[in-house]
């Protein structure tokens, strides 16, 4: 089992105590977003988790506490980008906080382990395309040599988003010049020691020198644990997403990052609200199981193939 946390929220920032006490007690609830009163609970005993994909603006309040995943393996995909305030209003200082912490967490655990993620990208008068080219390589720098790969996307819009990218004036860029504008970021990442991935993109950009990106990564994963997996692709997510099947752990609703882009909260109020109900010791974020909830037990595996030795 590979365990996601998480595309829904930002567990180590904010949720990193909640997370850990998990661990220490091996099982965890999820709430299916579809149907409210179905509940899963879910066994993530060592045995059972090949992996852990962390996602991330801001790691440094789990920094100290890695010695609790001492029994686990995990990697992180760490978000970012050139924007300021105006569009991720709690992401900590970059320079002074999230920048540091990345470097020294990648020295801490490999810059194998650690994937800069420049996304999502999106235009606007102030977000020009020559804005991201300075801030992506002003990043890139400064991050040479702590990890081997950056993955890009260019925004979504969905409903849940579609009036905060109107208000900031975003538009898209002609194939013509995206492909260029592409093209440049792999180029300044070469040039500081990365590939570039595109992550759920359309658009093929091979060309361009930016590989197809697979988020939840079977080949990473299977470097990291150093045995195969037997696992599929994960039929749930876009037809243009390569990752593999996982088991997401995080709420919609919760996280308090408050970027204008993004598509897993639906308004402040509702992350307000159910950040008032945080509590570390719940087996569940951000709530409580209720009388009326079904609880049931997920039947968990590890995917790892077991190899015959060779002097069998």
């Amino acid at each position: 089992m590979i365990l996601s946390v998480s595309r829904r929220t930002d567990i180590p920032a904010y949720y990193s105590d909640w997370f850990l006490g998990r661990v220490k007690e091996r099982y965890i609830c999820v709430r299916n977003p579809m149907n409210p009163y179905q509940v899963s609970k879910i066994d993530i005993s060592p045995e059972f988790v090949d992996c852990i994909v962390f996602w991330t603006k801001n790691a440094s309040p789990m920094f100290e506490k890695l010695d609790a995943l001492r029994d686990y393996k995990y990697y992180f995909q760490y978000t970012i980008t050139g924007y300021g305030k105006d569009f991720e209003p709690n992401v900590p200082d970059k320079k002074k906080v999230i920048l540091p912490n990345f470097k020294a967490l990648s020295e801490k655990i490999g810059a194998d382990r650690m994937i800069w993620r420049y996304d999502p990208i999106m235009f606007t008068p102030k977000y020009s395309p020559e804005y991201h080219l300075r801030a992506f390589g002003q990043i890139a720098e400064i991050l040479r040599g702590h990890t081997k790969k950056c993955v890009i996307s260019f925004v979504d819009k969905y409903a849940k988003n579609s009036k905060n990218l109107a208000k900031a004036n975003a538009y898209e860029l002609p194939e013509d010049k995206l492909r260029a504008f592409a093209g440049k970021l792999a180029a300044v990442a070469n040039e500081n020691g990365m590939v570039t991935a595109a992550c759920a993109e359309k658009l093929d950009l091979q060309s361009c020198g930016i590989e197809h990106n697979c988020c939840i990564d079977k080949r990473l994963i299977e470097q990291i644990i150093g045995m195969p997996l037997n696992v599929k692709k994960d039929k749930s997510q876009r037809e243009e997403c390569g990752c593999a099947q996982s088991m997401e752990v995080g709420s919609y609703n919760t996280c308090l990052n408050g970027c204008i882009y993004c598509y897993a909260n639906y308004s402040r109020d509702s992350v307000n609200k159910n950040f008032a109900k945080y509590d570390p010791d719940s087996p569940i974020l951000c709530d409580s199981i209720g009388e009326k909830d079904k609880v049931t037990q997920r039947k968990v595996k590890s995917l790892a193939v077991l190899q015959a030795s060779d002097n069998n």
